[in-house]
């Protein structure tokens, strides 16, 4: 197609440019760590599944989040009903698409006791926090096959924002 009037070329190109540009990217990263870090506060509630049955579990705690994925914190949490005071450590991974992956330890008196993975996804605009354990093993070595899950709320943003 030949054009007489190569203006009419030009603002063709020009309409496209813009038109293109205005459509967000389907590559955008919508939630990275640094969106996400910030001071949290949670609970967990579920059950861990034992030979003898299921023994109901539950926590609230506090944990901070930094830009690269670190996480610590610490929480009161009660299994079968006896409470303890327990740190919790963990990193973070994070996908585009606002879900990621905790790999976490927890401590009680210094000594890691468990740890476990929990599966994340940041949701109202990375202010809250659901996740789902999917799995939990001792210190010892066994791993307990669980029905665990986690509500969170962003209660303040990193120091210096």
């Amino acid at each position: 197609m030949k054009y007489k009037n190569p203006l009419n070329l030009f603002a063709g190109i020009l309409f496209a440019v813009i038109a293109l540009s205005a459509v967000p990217s389907v590559h955008a990263q919508q939630c990275p760590l640094a969106g996400v870090a910030g001071k949290w506060g949670y609970t967990y509630t579920g059950s861990i599944i034992l030979p003898t049955g299921r023994v109901p579990v539950a926590a609230v705690g506090r944990f901070t989040l930094d830009a690269d994925g670190n996480l610590s914190g610490t929480q009161t949490r009660s299994n079968g009903g006896v409470s303890a005071q327990e740190t919790i450590s963990a990193k973070v991974t994070m996908n585009a698409d606002c879900t990621g992956t905790g790999t976490f330890n927890v401590y009680q008196s210094g000594v890691v006791v468990r740890s476990a993975v929990l599966a994340l996804v940041f949701d109202d605009d990375a202010k809250e926090l659901r996740a789902i354990f999917e799995s939990l093993t001792l210190t010892n070595g066994p791993t307990l096959p669980v029905v665990i899950t986690v509500e969170a709320r962003k209660i303040s943003l990193p120091s210096g924002d």
